[in-house]
């Protein structure tokens, strides 16, 4: 049996400000934008190139906004991808080497916090 994943919440609070920088800011697709109801909005995003969405959570999990903290993407190329951050107005940390792979670590508006992994040519 295949178990994957495919959807995170990243709780928020203002899931238009989130919207924006997560869209136009870091590059996600906007896959889903729906009000369920007065208390539930929907918005579905993708990093380009994800099998795995975020979900902007507000009111849907208990969690309260910032509080996500390591959700991690891979890129080929740490370098690149920090300056796309930046060039975009993303406080992105400078590129950290590690035995383990080079990282970028930035944070959205509500303080959730990311890691950009390119992993190590031994891999």
């Amino acid at each position: 049996m295949d178990m994957r994943i495919e959807l995170l919440a990243v709780p928020v609070a203002d899931i238009d400000r989130a919207k924006r920088f997560y869209v136009e800011q870091c590059g996600f697709n906007a896959d889903h934008d729906h009000t369920v109801d007065e208390n539930l909005r929907f918005v579905q995003l993708t990093p380009p190139g994800s099998a795995c969405s975020i979900v902007l959570d507000k009111n849907m999990t208990p969690m309260a906004p910032g509080s996500n903290q390591g959700i991690q993407m891979v890129v080929a190329d740490a370098d690149a991808a920090r300056a796309q951050l930046v060039a975009n107005g993303v406080e992105a940390s400078e590129v950290q080497d590690m035995p383990w792979g080079r990282f970028v670590f930035f944070s959205d508006p509500d303080g959730n916090g990311w890691a950009i992994q390119q992993l190590p040519q031994w891999r």
